[in-house]
């Protein structure tokens, strides 16, 4: 994939007139708005497990900013530091089901009650990937519209704010 990005400057010049808090909120938005589809795209690809009452693989994928225990220590910190940045992430929660669906597994043999038994392994399903190659330059290009459309809103906010109270943007 080749993405090609353009307009930071300008749009870091437009995000520095408003308020720390609102410039991030505006990049949340943006960043959920931007992912949303990617998410809906992989649910409609995960295999569905009726017999679960709704909590399974495919009720499990959302956009999120928050990760299990697991993949948060498994996550590399990008923006140790940088408490101005906006993360967001697109993908299933802390289900085994997950891995084995997307990957598959390798035949082996059992262990335990059934040792000596052959597992024969499980096919791959693949449901993230095939997500990203749809959406992934979709959601690049979503996430430029999304912060526009959202700074304009914040920028109308914080003048409306202004005007209520005498002073100036």
């Amino acid at each position: 994939m080749k993405i090609s990005l353009h307009g930071f400057s300008e749009m870091d010049n437009a995000l520095g007139e408003l308020t720390t808090s609102a410039a991030k909120g505006v990049l949340r938005r943006a960043l959920k708005n931007a992912a949303q589809p990617m998410a809906d795209k992989a649910r409609s690809l995960a295999p569905d497990d009726v017999g679960t009452n709704g909590y399974d693989l495919k009720s499990s994928i959302v956009y999120g900013t928050k990760l299990s225990k697991r993949q948060a220590s498994l996550h590399r910190k990008i923006f140790k530091n940088d408490k101005s940045s906006v993360e967001g992430f697109v993908g299933a929660g802390p289900l085994i089901q997950a891995t084995t669906n997307e990957f598959g597994t390798s035949p082996f043999v059992n262990g335990g009650r059934f040792a000596g038994t052959l597992n024969p392994g499980v096919a791959p399903q693949p449901f993230m990937r095939p997500a990203f190659d749809s959406e992934g330059e979709k959601t690049v290009d979503r996430i430029g519209d999304e912060i526009k459309l959202e700074l304009d809103k914040a920028v109308a906010r914080a003048k409306r704010k202004a005007a209520r109270l005498g002073g100036s943007v």
